[in-house]
């Protein structure tokens, strides 16, 4: 066997007194393929830069195998002093390459990049594509990429796939992208407790493993407690001749209680919970062959898009960046008038919206700050005041940490703390802008659970395959030629439905729906083609009705919800409360009674 490309020896860093990790050893082998996986703030990326040689450890060695180019593609790479990403990926080859310009401007032309773009005018997405290019141009035979799938939609995601899968180098990766994990690696290094373990099976072994880890070390610690205990029960029946003789035993039970303190302890998990308040009606959204086409272009960015979300859905939408999937969230969600069509928003709606920019977080505001807006330490979660540490606690957040800014934590603390933030308010709506970016697993496992469990309706931008194939009962395909085509179920189910192209050759909408509701048997020629007189006579009453009943709902919400009516006349109030009972139970049986007779149309029509 040829010698490692790259080996770490009782590699350690310590900031102050505290040991972030120590002892590491590692030996990357010429085809390694492994991803490098630990909770936020185990020190992945401190590890990720010990590797690439960009920090010197505190203690053990580091050595590179002469001649070895490794490349390393950083979290948040720096673009200041290129004025084109072309300049900034030439830095990716050697000083002395040849035809360097035809490289730049092929590599970038395989990630849909030109070399003189300016790197001040471009989009997450792009910036990431071109970072993408300045490590890989250069065909390294080592490549450490951290957080590569980050900002990336998913045609890119699957093109550094295909590249990898066929990549003749030793990568290590880290990620929270499961699919992507799961797809490319063939051993782990998980670094947890201080320590640095290896796997050799790929991650999708990770979870079985890990769990048979905790399982063991909770096994010795239950023995090691158990011996404590007996050591210690010796100690204090011992005569003061025995004790002068056995003091070395006495130092082995120190000992002993300093591993146990040293010991891995299985990290708590975060407790993630929403309140969703009052239910909606049962109609969300109602889309009805709306598009959306700003003035002096030649193209819709959304065309002819109908749809129905009823109360409990859970609807992904997936597409190439550029492919107008924020445009469709806007329009979803009232936020977008359609240039044509029609879309209608359900009533008693209660929205929380979570999106990438995280913008609801002030950098120079403390952890504690940020939660208790109004001062004090409670925080009202679920309707139920809450201790503000016990909260911080709950999403993995440490004492020392409560009142540090926002600023000191990493991207994916911050992630974590805007779901914390958001998460304590009431919702029945929740829209969420790729919610997955920069969470650690076990967090990510957490959103999955909750949105799985959650009684209200969610509107899910993401290009996190697994993700979406745990979460969403529907997928919306943007291909960015205007046309939104939902199937039924997750992203994997979709794949089935489109036959393996998510991206790819266009489908009509016919099309998809043959797909998704498979072959219909020939109609009986006795069937009835059309709705009956008495459906189409309800119908009109209800296109009349519901809008009426609609303004009554919302002007009972907004008597009640303005001035002090409740402390002037308390009987006025609580009588006017009832009416609203009655109004929304009113709408909700029109909005039953509407679905019924147009699902009827949608049939006959098929």
């Amino acid at each position: 066997m040829a010698p490692p490309v790259l080996t770490l020896k009782n590699v350690g860093i310590f900031y102050g007194i505290e040991t972030l990790f120590s002892g590491i050893d590692l030996a990357l082998q010429e085809n390694d393929q492994l991803c490098l996986v630990g909770r936020n703030g185990s020190g992945k990326s401190t590890l990720m830069k010990v590797i690439a040689g960009l920090i010197e450890p505190d203690e053990g060695e580091r050595f590179v195998r002469p001649g070895v180019h490794l490349a390393y593609l950083e979290q948040e790479p720096d673009f200041s002093g290129f004025k084109t990403i072309g300049d900034y990926v030439a830095q990716g080859l050697a000083a002395d390459e040849q035809d360097a310009a035809h490289k730049v401007e092929a590599i970038l032309a395989s990630l849909s990049l030109t070399p003189t773009l300016d790197p001040a005018h471009l989009s997450g997405g792009e910036l990431r594509r071109s970072a993408l290019a300045r490590t890989l141009i250069g065909d390294p035979e080592v490549l450490l990429l951290d957080e590569p799938t980050n900002h990336l939609d998913l045609p890119t995601i699957e093109w550094l796939e295909n590249y990898l899968k066929s990549y003749r180098g030793a990568f290590i990766l880290i990620s929270h992208d499961r699919a992507f994990l799961t797809h490319l690696t063939r051993a782990c290094l998980w670094l947890e407790g201080e320590e640095l373990k290896r796997h050799n099976k790929g991650f999708a072994d990770f979870e079985r493993w890990s769990e048979a880890e905790f399982d063991r070390v909770e096994e010795e610690r239950r023995k090691l407690d158990a011996f404590i205990r007996r050591e210690v029960s010796w100690a204090h029946k011992g005569t003061t001749a025995r004790r002068k003789k056995n003091m070395g035993r006495l130092r082995r039970l120190y000992a002993l209680r300093d591993e146990r303190r040293n010991q891995i302890l299985r990290v708590g998990k975060a407790s993630l919970g929403v309140d969703v308040g009052q239910a909606s009606g049962t109609l969300v959204i109602e889309a009805s062959h709306a598009s959306v086409q700003y003035p002096g272009t030649d193209k819709p960015i959304i065309r002819d898009f109908s749809t129905r979300v009823m109360r409990g859905d859970k609807v992904g939408i997936v597409g190439p960046n550029g492919s107008g999937k924020t445009t469709l969230l806007n329009l979803l969600t009232g936020k977008l008038a359609p240039s044509s069509g029609m879309v209608r928003l359900g009533t008693n709606l209660s929205m929380l919206t979570i999106d990438q920019k995280r913008a609801d977080l002030d950098p120079d505001t403390s952890l504690w700050e940020t939660l208790c807006e109004g001062g004090g330490d409670q925080v009202m979660v679920r309707g139920a005041p809450v201790h503000v540490m016990t909260y911080l606690k709950d999403f993995l957040f440490l004492e020392s940490q409560a009142r540090q800014p926002v600023k000191s934590l990493s991207g994916g603390e911050r992630n974590r703390l805007l779901l914390a933030k958001a998460l304590a308010k009431p919702s029945n709506f929740m829209v969420l802008d790729e919610p997955t970016n920069d969470l650690d697993m076990e967090t990510l496992d957490l959103l999955q659970d909750l949105l799985f469990d959650y009684e209200g309706t969610v509107l899910l931008v993401s290009h996190d395959r697994d993700f979406l194939d745990r979460v969403v009962t529907s997928t919306i395909v943007l291909d960015g030629s205007g046309d939104a085509i939902e199937y039924a179920g997750g992203y994997t189910d979709m794949l089935a439905q489109r036959q393996g192209t998510p991206f790819g050759a266009k489908e009509t909408g016919s099309d998809a729906r043959k797909k998704d509701k498979g072959a219909k048997a020939p109609k009986d020629k006795k069937s009835p083609t059309k709705l009956s007189y008495k459906h189409e006579h309800r119908a009109k009453e209800l296109a009349r009705d519901l809008p009426e009943q609609e303004a009554l709902v919302a002007k009972l919400e907004a008597e009640l919800s303005t001035g002090n009516l409740y402390q002037s006349d308390p009987d006025l109030f609580a009588q006017k409360a009832k009416s609203l009972e009655a109004a929304r139970q009113r709408l909700g049986a029109l909005e039953d009674e509407w679905l019924e007779i147009e699902t009827l149309r949608e049939a006959l029509d098929q």
